[in-house]
């Protein structure tokens, strides 16, 4: 990273290249960045992000993740995917971990988080959990629900 660029300037290239298919590009950049800032933790997330989403390497996803909120336990960014990781890598003692956490932080949005703890929960086909976290999420979220609702008497109509 030349010394004329700061911490934010690159990131925010990085983020640039990202958003333009650049992938190789924005991971040279993420990767200077957290050589240059090793305390920087967007450059973390965005780089599990990366390997979650694109690469599906999840291990290395898990942690930058888990490096991210080592660095700022307040980044409110990380948690979801984050949560979904852990869940799809069926890290169960995790998956409440993160989950509380998450749901003290400012700007996490709760609707999410609920939803993934009540997929989890029928995935481990714990169904009265999974339907109180659902109805939690529901209450967070009414419009989504009145639209499911309306999708599922709509399809059931449709069907007969």
């Amino acid at each position: 990273m030349d010394i004329y660029t700061t911490v934010e300037e690159k990131y925010l290239q990085a983020i640039e290249e990202l958003h333009w298919g650049e992938l190789p590009k924005a991971l040279q950049y993420f990767n200077e960045l957290i050589a240059f800032d090793p305390d920087y933790a967007r450059g973390y997330f965005q780089l599990g992000d990366i390997y979650h989403e694109r690469f599906k390497d999840y291990k290395t996803a898990g942690y930058y993740y888990k490096r991210c909120t080592e660095l700022d336990a307040d980044f409110p960014e990380v948690y979801e995917p984050y949560l979904k990781l852990v869940i799809t890598l069926k890290m169960h003692k995790l998956v409440k971990q993160i989950a509380d956490k998450a749901l003290s932080v400012a700007g996490v949005c709760e609707a999410h988080i609920y939803e993934s703890l009540g997929l989890h929960a029928e995935q481990q086909q714990n169904f009265t959990e999974a339907a109180n976290y659902l109805k939690k999420q529901n209450c967070l979220m009414p419009f989504r629900m009145n639209m499911v609702l309306y999708l599922s008497i709509r399809t059931a109509s449709k069907a007969k």
